[in-house]
Parts: structure tokens; sequence; C-alpha cells
């Protein structure tokens, strides 16, 4: 299991000394790109990606919650992502959807496509042979802090079952704490992503006991 923290709960008083913790417990970071329409919320932008690259080599886990993510994805993978994943949700056309897990890989990135809690995996079928990871929102995106939907677990189980035909990985992100993590982990999830729970407190601790 990969645990990547959502890095939009760091705190960035205190930059530095968060990130040197990550870059001896985890190998992943999650960043949530937010553009204020797609989500009722903004985020960062990819100068702030730039940064993360200066004082880290962990895995940077690029997740676009944005209206245009054909537009995002050569400005992040230029910034430095190591991945791009992008909602379903926001590129309705089959073929545009294709062509952008194309230019993702195109681009040397790894490429996934993230689920809406009430978005059912079927819609994933057309596309699973080219995933190298498939996302499932385990709260409404676009607000961090949230709690698990408990619903989620039927949508990984359908998943788990799909993913012994293919090579995706599964991520769960939303709401990950001690107290779910085990039985994610159990289910199949490959990618933990967690923010709030890891950031409040002791870090290295809170990391640990996601890992139990």
């Amino acid at each position: 299991m990969i645990l990547a923290p959502s890095v939009l709960s760091l705190d960035y008083t205190r930059f530095n000394e968060q990130v040197a913790i990550l870059n001896k417990a985890v190998s992943a970071l999650h960043f949530d790109v937010m553009d204020g329409h797609f989500v009722p919320n903004l985020s960062f932008g990819p100068d702030i990606l730039k940064a993360f690259k200066k004082a880290s080599n962990l895995f940077m886990d690029v997740h676009l919650m944005v209206d245009d993510p054909g537009f995002f994805t050569p400005v992040f993978a230029k910034a430095g992502a190591d991945g791009i994943t992008f909602h379903y949700e926001a590129v309705k056309d089959l073929k545009a959807i294709s062509s952008l897990i194309q230019e993702i890989k195109q681009l040397g990135l790894k490429a996934g496509i993230a689920l809406k809690p009430a978005t059912d995996v079927a819609v994933l079928k057309p596309f699973l042979k080219d995933l190298d990871l498939v996302l499932l929102m385990s709260v409404e995106p676009g607000f961090g802090g949230q709690s698990f939907m408990p619903s989620t677990f039927a949508k990984l189980e359908t998943l788990t079952k799909i993913k012994n035909e293919h090579s995706f990985l599964i991520e769960v992100d939303g709401g990950v704490n001690k107290e779910n993590a085990a039985k994610l982990i159990a289910g199949g999830v490959d990618i933990l992503v967690a923010g709030s729970y890891v950031f409040k407190g002791d870090i290295l601790a809170n990391i640990k006991s996601l890992e139990k």
C-alpha cells in the first residue's frame, strides 16, 4: 500500500519541516488542483508543485478537479507532475477522454481517471486497458476534512473484481483515517490519500497509524 498525503492540508508556515518528514516517511505526495468551477473551491497552481519538486524527490500525484483538464495537463506536466488524474465527469466525450489519457502517457506520466461518489465505476470500462490509476472519491470533491462515505466500499469491491483483468492501481481519497484504512487496504486499495488526518498533530505517528 502506498500512502500519498494530500498537501492541501500541509501547514505552509512549516513547509520545510513538514516536507522533510514526508520525504522520510512516504513515497508519494498528492496535489488537489481546484479551479473554483468544477468544484466550489480554489487551491494551488503549478508554481506550488515546482516548489515541492525542489524540496522532494517523491512521486508527485496530481489530481485535477477542473473543468478543462486538457488545458491543465501540459501545464502541470511541465511543472513536475509524475502522474495526472482527471475527472470523468469533466470530460463528457468518450473520444476526448481516450485522447487525454494518451496525451498524459505521451508526456511520460502515469494516467488516471477520478470518479465522484455518485458516478458508477461501469463508465470506466472503455478506458481500463489504458489506465494506470483509478481514483475513487470517498467524499464530494472540493474541500478537505469531510467524513468518509461508506458507499465507497461497494464501489471498491466492484472495481477490485474488474482490476483482475487489467493492471491499474486503485486509489481512494477523502475522509481516510485509522478507522477505515485497514478495511480499505483489505478491500484492494493500492494508494490511500489522506490530508487532514495526516497533518493534524504528529505527522509521523499519523502516517504509521494508517500503515498498520
